[in-house]
């Protein structure tokens, strides 16, 4: 295990430059319902030998968010799904907690026929998603790429009480009828509050980009149902619960100003984990997928062309 801090690579003024990379968009079926994951070619031949990465979205988002870190990894394939009733995906029959995920990701990888050279890579909610993958099925996976991953249980420490303000607004809208309920959890002026407390970025074009994403993916879930038995998981599970049983190497994308999992909470997880590199993003919270793709890419590729010359 390595504890090290990222240099500080200046973020570019403003919002980031358009999406390049055309996907081929894969369907397939889980539990009788239909799912989608873009597939994105190598743009070159650079990374020859190079293994297909899998990667996870976090809670209330899609696969938007995590194009940036994909367009900054040119020399790899890279797959990304939409989470069951997020997206383009369609809702499950069941709970959609942390084992229905799970699961999920299981049926994705065969149905995809990706073998176990696959590297998984999960941010926030998906890092603990990706995490009990990686520990229930070892053989599936080669190595485990978590980025902000959530190192700590949401009710604990300073920040228990943000959480246990987001678990009454969840249970409100819950607990309110269907119309109403769903208003609440698709308020713009609450995800433009949530965006605002996450966004760490003092470029004010980057901040305005950040908003942007939010306010068109945000709530962008297939019902009620979906989003609270999702945020029931997110607060109830954490990648912790499972870091001894991680066999695989392990990379740790931290941030230093994360409001959700705390340095000293990153430190610990990487110390319970076997094999485990950890690295810690200066200037940056919870977004790193939006505010630091670039360094964070390099990471990952570096990380893994040691492990696959």
């Amino acid at each position: 295990m390595s504890g090290t801090a990222a240099r500080r690579t200046p973020t570019p003024s403003g919002a980031p430059a358009p999406f390049t990379r055309t996907p081929t968009v894969h369907s397939f079926r889980v539990d009788g319902t239909q799912q989608v994951c873009r597939d994105f070619a190598p743009v070159n031949d650079d990374g020859a030998g190079l293994p297909p990465i899998f990667m996870v979205h976090g809670f209330r988002g899609d696969h938007h968010g995590l194009l940036r870190i994909v367009e900054a990894l040119p020399r790899h394939r890279v797959l990304v799904p939409d989470l069951p009733g997020f997206g383009a995906g369609a809702a499950l029959p069941r709970p959609h907690d942390v084992p229905a995920y799970t699961a999920f990701v299981r049926d994705a990888l065969a149905a995809l026929g990706l073998g176990p050279d696959t590297v998984l890579l999960g941010h926030s909610f998906g890092s603990i998603i990706a995490a009990h993958l990686a520990a229930e099925s070892p053989e599936l996976i080669s190595e485990l790429i978590l980025v902000n991953p959530i190192c700590e249980p949401a009710l604990e420490g300073p920040k228990g009480i943000t959480s246990k303000a987001a678990e009454l607004y969840y249970r409100l809208a819950a607990a309110l009828p269907e119309k109403p309920g769903m208003g609440l959890l698709r308020s713009p002026v609450i995800v433009r509050g949530m965006s605002m407390l996450m966004a760490k970025t003092r470029d004010p074009g980057l901040r305005r980009w950040i908003h942007a994403q939010h306010d068109a993916y945000f709530s962008a879930f297939a019902s009620r149902r979906v989003v609270l038995d999702a945020f029931r998981a997110s607060i109830s599970d954490t990648v912790r619960d499972v870091a001894a049983r991680l066999s695989m190497p392990v990379l740790l994308i931290a941030a230093e100003l994360d409001d959700i999992g705390s340095v000293k909470g990153q430190r610990r997880l990487a110390e319970l984990v076997p094999d485990s590199e950890l690295h810690v993003l200066p200037g940056v919270g919870h977004l790193v997928h939006y505010e630091k793709p670039a360094e964070a890419a390099e990471m990952i590729d570096d990380f893994l062309s040691r492990r696959h010359p």
